[in-house]
């Protein structure tokens, strides 16, 4: 394998592994309101990700950080077109940042109402701006000979980018729901498997429609078939255990189903790492946008010493935080796993 086709690989691993981690992340900053019924149940849900949601964003700005040091025209091309939307999604964000940060600084029901619809938002935003924008390169955009983007930003909105925006954005709800499932107990818990319960039918069409429109404007292939299978096929797996009420089993299918989506994409992307809808001369090539071989090389080595690194300690951040988060009340009934006290 070339270096060049290498740090493709790498860069879909990095945005596999954010909307994997960062996924239950955006669901459950969705879903906290609607699985409780009192603030201190929201603090239950809020705290579920509390100890991992700022390093799960990590893997986002690792992704954009491979992708301008190793294919910067793409990088240029990309972020430039998608400047707004970039924009917003930035803004989405922050307030989704300072909303876990600030929403317990004044008690009172106006101020925490405010913080907690703000999570919402910013959490809903993100995933679906982020699916429309890869969408995007798949379905193509006006790009000329130069590589230059030449359209508006009414041509971001393509069919095949806010299908693939939505259908992140709902996986991103089943997959919080199944994590709140897994990490939470009480009536928390029985509203999340209620609200994955749901989720499972929008979620299967969306990602069988998903999974057959990308191979229609892909050029086909059995890899590239077997990978839109994928998502597929866990969505059905996920549907079977969720039913079955198997937290554990309906978590890992969720983020199979979730990361096989974003899979799916680069796989039938490559070797283009951007369609031009102008015409197809115009394509931007994993060869045509890479970086010089000695740069690939570097990048190489230090992916090699500090990817399992990051790796390790997130893993061990997740063992130590395994246990669950349970309500005040069911504290007191010696729940096991419960914290002594709960953050905001």
């Amino acid at each position: 394998m070339s270096l060049e086709a290498l740090w493709f690989v790498v860069v879909a691993v990095f945005w596999t592994g954010f909307f994997v981690l960062e996924g239950f992340d955006f669901g459950v900053g969705v879903l906290h309101n609607a699985v409780a019924r009192t603030d201190i149940e929201r603090r239950v849900a809020i705290n579920t990700i509390g100890p991992v949601w700022d390093g799960n964003e990590v893997w986002l700005v690792v992704g954009g950080a491979a992708i301008f040091a190793g294919f910067p025209d793409w990088y240029a091309t990309w972020f430039s077109a998608g400047y707004l939307a970039l924009l917003l999604v930035l803004v989405a964000l922050i307030i989704r940042g300072v909303s876990f940060e600030w929403r317990a600084r004044v008690d009172t029901p106006r101020w925490r109402g405010t913080w907690t619809w703000t999570l919402t938002v910013g959490s809903a935003l993100v995933p679906l701006l982020l699916g429309v924008a890869l969408g995007d390169l798949l379905a193509g955009l006006p790009i000329d000979a130069g590589n230059e983007f030449t359209g508006s930003f009414r041509d971001l909105l393509t069919p095949y980018g806010l299908w693939l925006g939505l259908t992140l954005l709902v996986l991103c709800l089943l997959h919080g729901a199944t994590f709140l499932s897994l990490k939470t107990g009480g009536e928390v818990r029985i509203r999340s498997r209620g609200v994955a319960a749901r989720l499972i039918w929008p979620s299967l069409v969306l990602v069988v429609v998903y999974a057959a429109w990308t191979l229609t404007i892909s050029d086909g292939g059995l890899w590239r078939v077997l990978a839109a299978a994928v998502p597929a096929v866990a969505a059905v797996g996920a549907a079977v255990l969720i039913r079955a009420g198997r937290d554990g089993g309906s978590f890992a299918a969720t983020a199979v189903t979730i990361g096989g989506t974003v899979v799916a994409l680069f796989a039938n992307l490559y070797p283009d790492v951007m369609v031009s809808s102008t015409t197809t001369a115009n394509n931007l090539t994993v060869g045509g946008t890479a970086s010089s071989d000695y740069a690939l090389k570097v990048m190489t080595v230090v992916a090699a010493v500090i990817f399992p690194i990051v790796l390790l300690y997130q893993g061990w951040s997740y063992w130590v935080f395994r246990a669950r988060i349970n309500t005040p009340a069911q504290i007191g009934k010696g729940a096991p796993g419960a914290p002594d006290t709960i953050s905001s």
